[in-house]
């Protein structure tokens, strides 16, 4: 893991990343909207349990550094207060860039972050369909739903997406894959990674990526779009991915995800990128992929 990070970062970024991993992680929490809550009622509720907070740089969200086991205790994701979820995350959600009406698939939801913000950007018209292949991880997701007030517009789906995809007739405005991935994006809060992922897995996993676009894409509308997101900072699992899938499926056009997110999110490629080391979020990546109409 080291040497490939110092073939592709250089030594310097290399060393700056791995302090990261190793620092204390942030949490982030997303305020509930849909409930009638706002940044404002989070923070004063933080400020009641005296956690210390910062304001994240999207509206949404606050960070904090510690004081998660007083959020837990004092019920504010079971009362569907806030969700906890990294900016990272977030911000392939406005890459997506849910509207009123649309119907979106996440095709690996569980457990279920990036699904609940989409159907809150939906302003309650618009269908959200959840397909995950782990059952319990679903559950859970449908908890988070009705806890989000959310239930009635997402649909949750129990299946594989390769076998979906070949059977399943639905098309859709929106199709968003987040790939399962090497997590090399979020090791400061995932330790155990970093002792269980050998360069094999990213073979396989690469394989599985390329597996599950392809699935993915034949769910997407003629002139509808293709997200695919992974929290990982390897152009392996990112750029490269999305290069090959494009030469499978000359239907598919890359746009740029300007306007989408801040531009220091943006790069040379237009594609989102979120680094450790650069922005002090969780690594993550999103490409917009739009299929042509005919």
């Amino acid at each position: 893991m080291v040497r490939r990070w110092i073939r592709f970062l250089g030594k310097e970024e290399a060393l700056k990343l791995m302090n990261w991993n190793n620092s204390d992680p942030y949490f982030s929490l997303r305020v509930n909207t849909t409930n009638g809550y706002t940044r404002d009622d989070l923070v004063n509720r933080l400020e009641d349990l005296q956690v210390h907070y910062e304001k994240s740089i999207m509206d949404e969200f606050v960070r904090i550094r510690e004081g998660m086991q007083a959020v837990l205790q004092a019920g504010l994701l079971k009362e569907g207060m806030c969700a906890v979820q990294d900016e990272s995350a977030g911000f392939v959600v406005s890459v997506v860039d849910p509207q009123p009406g649309e119907t979106i698939m996440d095709c690996c939801a569980a457990p279920g972050g990036k699904t609940l913000f989409m159907a809150s950007r939906l302003a309650g018209q618009g269908k959200v369909s959840a397909l995950d292949i782990n059952k319990g991880r679903l559950r859970i997701l449908m908890e988070a739903a009705k806890c989000h007030n959310l239930d009635d517009i997402i649909t949750d789906i129990h299946g594989d997406l390769r076998l979906y995809a070949k059977e399943s007739t639905a098309k859709y405005d929106k199709v968003l894959l987040d790939a399962p991935c090497s997590g090399l994006g979020v090791l400061s809060k995932r330790a155990d990674l970093r002792w269980n992922r050998q360069f094999e897995d990213l073979e396989e996993l690469v394989f599985l990526q390329d597996e599950l676009l392809d699935s993915a894409s034949s769910l997407v509308k003629p002139g509808g779009i293709l997200i695919y997101s992974t929290c990982s900072i390897d152009h392996e699992e990112n750029e490269n991915r999305v290069t090959a899938f494009v030469q499978r499926h000359p239907e598919f056009t890359p746009q740029g995800v300007q306007g989408f997110v801040p531009a220091e999110f943006i790069t040379d490629d237009g594609f989102y990128s979120s680094s450790p080391t650069k922005h002090s979020l969780d690594g993550a990546f999103a490409a917009r992929l739009v299929r042509s109409m005919h």
